[in-house]
């Protein structure tokens, strides 16, 4: 179903925002719209978008999870730091 990639990226967004409350709403045309829930009403937040830019705009949207980092990641990265030249 065309949704249903849509319907994830609204539901992490949702897990990422701890006070905001964000649902899409699948229009006649196929296009999809992001919405958010507020006192009285709701705030609309995207245009109408199709499926991959919506994604696109859902996933850029609100809170941004930080990335997992590993000991051996970095470990990695401290190894690709160059060494400050020492002078002659």
């Amino acid at each position: 179903m065309r949704s249903t990639r849509a319907s994830a990226a609204v539901a992490r967004l949702n897990e990422r925002s701890t006070t905001d409350r964000y649902f899409m709403v699948l229009l006649g045309n196929g296009r999809f719209e992001l919405r958010e829930q507020i006192e009285g009403g709701e705030n609309r937040l995207s245009e109408p978008l199709e499926l991959d830019d919506f994604v696109r705009f859902v996933n850029a949207t609100g809170p941004q999870k930080a990335p997992r980092i590993t000991k051996n990641d970095a470990a990695f990265a401290k190894q690709l730091q160059r060494k400050p030249k020492t002078p002659e």
